[in-house]
């Protein structure tokens, strides 16, 4: 062995030992391992940030940004209107959702996909007063198993297919991955619907959503849009949806002055505000579902067509607020802020949200452009609670958010633009039709993974370079040589399999398939089978709560411990792969 061999395998075996210990960032420790390789002598000092500037971290920050455009335009909600319900069977929601996060997840990020999923999985258990232990895993498993679907789906796939563009001369298109990634899912989905859930232990967690939300229910007012389906009816008619988003209608406002009692019977118009009583993101899921706006949108300064948040904060007995009402501070006309609620220790008003004097101990909920609410808030004296911030449903903008990212996918799978460039103009769109804020634009991309792809990257090239690789598949080969070529792809998928259940699916991706290629060239085979195969099995880590964030995210709010995500994983990884070598032998002959 050289020396710039035994050094990158030195370095990357003390890489791969701090992953798994997992006391420090992952992104330090890859960062850090490229400032010593490029001291080393490995990593030349020309080549050290390529990687920030490759084309496979560039599409991942891309997809991240449209994955928070979808959300932001409601797009999820909308499907699941269709798909959500309390009066079905376990195994049923469990199949449905894991099918719309499958389904989701081949078309955005598959962390996003579930993070929008899980909350209303958490919303579902909650009403059906079940526990989320048996439905969190299944979605969790199911949105990765539904990033194999898609080139953009999940970041292994980028990896492996700019490798094989800069090795082979051409990459995996976008639809290249979905006849294998396909009949994985929809095998697997159907093993976690009917035997998989039933192997987790049923700890009785109970839905974590509304933990730590003790400022108390609001009281707000939402206005009568023109179009608004809700023109016509009574309020009494509106209570079925109120009901299901947890939220009370509390009274009408017409005219400025509050109707007597509850108004039940009152006939609904145009210009009319709704009063109503719920916690925040009730609140803006109902205005939602009843096709409402927040009170303020209409004003002079109007919030309509911003990126909006929704932000709670609490008043101290020093604030400039105390005593004033948010119509004489003329706070939105002033600050580009309106004051949407109150929560007073449980109290109801008769008095209008914008004439209501606040007090001390008041919490308040101010919405508006994210950039404006801090420089609000501290003019009024109030403090913003930071765990209090809610996402602003643009849901006039879904069709659009939608129709924008299919003519980028469209534009890519044609030829027209490249991939990168079409992505790269669909977020253009998304920040000028302000669907992604300015700010957004740059929180949703997840740096700590840019960071470890883009300083993995040239280590991953010198160690192909100084014929790493090479030894490492020459031993494979050797070890396994009396096998069929088939055989030794089945080993080669089981070993990256097993390395992405303790690494990060990324770093496991970028030295994996320099190895898949060097076995391929060995056995005097094609190398799209090996390739094909270590972007599925690195994406398909089902063994423990690290080796996907996933995972991770669902472990507290499912109550699960490190051992129970192998009494279904494990199963599910043996199925993979005895689904996934003969579907890729077959849409991918050697």
């Amino acid at each position: 062995m050289t020396y710039d061999q035994i050094f990158l395998f030195s370095l990357l075996g003390l890489v791969f030992a701090f992953l798994v210990w997992g006391r420090v960032r992952y992104d330090l420790v890859a960062f850090a391992a490229l400032i010593i390789a490029v001291a080393g002598g490995v990593v030349s000092a020309e080549d050290a940030f390529q990687g920030f500037g490759h084309e496979a971290v560039i599409i991942i920050a891309l997809v991240l940004i449209v994955s928070r455009a979808m959300v932001n335009a409601g797009a999820v909600e909308l499907v699941a209107r269709f798909v959500l319900s309390t009066g079905r069977s376990l195994s049923t929601h469990i199949g449905i959702m894991s099918v719309v996060g499958a389904a989701l997840s081949a078309v955005i990020n598959n962390v996003a996909a579930l993070v929008m999923l899980m909350t209303l999985d958490i919303e579902a258990a909650e009403k059906a007063k079940r526990a989320v232990t048996r439905s969190l895993m299944p979605l969790s498993f199911a949105t990765i198993l539904g990033g194999t679907i898609t080139l953009i789906g999940t970041p292994p796939n980028i990896v492996v297919a700019q490798f094989r563009e800069r090795t082979l001369g051409e990459p995996f298109s976008m639809f290249d991955f979905t006849p294998v990634g396909l009949v994985c899912a929809l095998v697997g989905i159907a093993f976690v619907t009917t035997i998989g859930w039933r192997l987790i232990p049923d700890t009785g967690q109970r839905a974590t959503a509304g933990e730590g939300a003790d400022t108390g229910l609001f009281v707000a007012e939402a206005g009568v849009k023109e179009d608004s389906k809700a023109i016509g009816q009574t309020s009494s008619d509106l209570y079925p949806i109120a009901d299901e988003h947890d939220v009370s209608i509390l009274g009408l406002v017409r005219r400025g002055k509050r109707l007597p009692g509850f108004a039940a019977s009152e006939e609904i118009r145009k210009s009319d505000h709704l009063v109503l009583e719920g916690d925040p993101k009730s609140i803006e899921a109902f205005i939602g579902a009843a096709e409402l706006k927040p009170a303020g949108t209409d004003e002079s300064g109007s919030l309509t067509g911003k990126s909006l948040s929704l932000v709670e904060a609490i008043v101290p007995d020093n604030a400039r607020i105390i005593g004033r009402t948010a119509l004489n501070l003329r706070l939105l006309n002033r600050r580009g802020v309106t004051l949407l609620g109150v929560a007073r220790q449980g109290k109801r008003f008769r008095e209008r949200v914008r004439n209501l004097s606040i007090q001390p101990g008041d919490v308040v909920l101010l919405l508006g452009p994210e950039s404006r609410i801090a420089d609000a808030a501290e003019w009024l004296g109030v403090l913003l609670l930071a765990e209090k911030s809610h996402t602003v449903i643009q849901r006039s903008k879904a069709l659009f958010t939608v129709a924008v990212f299919a003519m980028a996918v469209a534009a890519a799978v044609t030829g027209l633009l490249p991939l990168v460039v079409a992505l790269a103009g669909a977020v253009a769109i998304y920040a000028l039709f302000n669907v992604v804020g300015p700010r957004e634009v740059y929180e949703s991309v997840e740096w700590p993974v840019i960071v470890l792809l883009a300083s993995l990257i040239p280590l991953g090239l010198a160690l192909e370079q100084s014929g790493g690789t090479r030894l490492i598949a020459d031993a494979i080969v050797s070890q396994t040589g009396a096998l069929p070529p088939w055989a030794i792809l089945a080993i080669l998928m089981i070993v990256t399999m097993t390395l992405s259940d303790f690494l990060n699916n990324v770093a496991t991706a970028l030295i994996a398939a320099p190895v898949g290629l060097s076995v391929a060239r060995a056995l005097d085979v094609s190398p799209d089978p090996f390739l094909m195969g270590v972007a599925v099995a690195a994406s398909c880590a089902f063994l423990t709560p690290i080796g996907h964030k996933n995972n991770t995210i669902i472990m507290g709010p499912g109550g699960y411990r490190f051992g129970d995500y192998w009494r279904m994983g494990l199963p599910l990884e043996i199925l993979i792969i005895a689904v996934a070598v003969p579907a890729i032998l077959f849409f991918w002959p050697l």
